[in-house]
């Protein structure tokens, strides 16, 4: 599993890091970001975009008010 703090991420890099890192996966395996706040414009652009990004299976968990933890599995 792969896991990335988005907030020691200057936000305007954050996206594409993310899809740098997503892109590296192997079908099956999940990217695990960190972020301060609900990833749900990085949802959407995904679901947009990504034809291997497992939107079914994605999960978001806040825990605590900056710390939400989202997966996003790779088909």
């Amino acid at each position: 599993m792969t896991t990335i703090d988005a907030r020691e991420i200057p936000p305007v890099q954050r996206h594409d890091e993310i899809h740098a890192a997503f892109h590296d996966l192997d079908s099956g395996e999940t990217l695990t970001i960190v972020n301060d706040h609900e990833p749900k414009p990085l949802f959407y652009e995904m679901q947009a975009e990504i034809d291997s990004f497992d939107a079914e299976n994605y999960e978001v968990e806040q825990r605590g008010p900056e710390e939400f933890v989202a997966k996003l599995p790779k088909e």
